[in-house]
C-alpha cells in the first residue's frame, strides 16, 4: 500500500481510557513517519478540518503572552467556533497566509546575539 494514496477513514478510537479519541488515520500516519523517516507525505491537507484546528487550539497555552497581533487565547476563544470556520475555510482555498514573525535579538553573555521570533 502506498502512504500516499487512498483516503483513510476518519473513525476515532481511544488508545486509553484516560486519553482523548484520536483519528485512526493520523494515527497511522504517525506510524508510518517514526517507521520510514525519508518518507514523503503528499496528501495530507484532508486531513486539517474543524476537530484537528480545535484539538490544536486547545493544545495551546491559556496564559502565554499574547502574539505580535495581540490576541490571547482567551480572546480568540470567546468566537472559538466562528473563528476555526474561517481559519479552515482560508486553509482549504488556499487563501490563509501565516503573519510574519516580529524577530528581536537577545545579547548573550558571549557578545553574540540570539534570535527571538514572536509569532502572531
Amino acid at each position: 500500500m502506498s502512504l500516499d494514496k487512498g483516503n483513510a477513514g476518519q473513525q476515532s478510537t481511544r488508545r486509553a481510557q484516560d486519553r482523548e479519541s484520536v483519528s485512526q488515520a493520523l494515527g497511522r500516519i504517525r506510524q508510518a513517519a517514526r517507521q520510514g523517516k525519508k518518507e514523503r507525505f503528499t496528501a495530507l491537507f484532508h486531513h486539517i478540518g474543524p476537530a484537528l484546528l480545535r484539538l490544536a487550539f486547545s493544545a495551546l497555552k491559556r496564559n502565554a503572552a499574547p502574539g505580535m497581533d495581540g490576541v490571547t487565547w482567551r480572546t480568540y476563544e470567546a468566537d472559538l467556533e466562528r473563528n476555526l470556520a474561517v481559519l479552515h475555510d482560508k486553509v482549504h482555498r488556499g487563501a490563509y497566509r501565516a503573519q510574519p514573525s516580529r524577530r528581536r535579538y537577545i545579547p548573550k553573555a558571549d557578545g553574540r546575539q540570539r534570535p527571538l521570533a514572536v509569532t502572531a
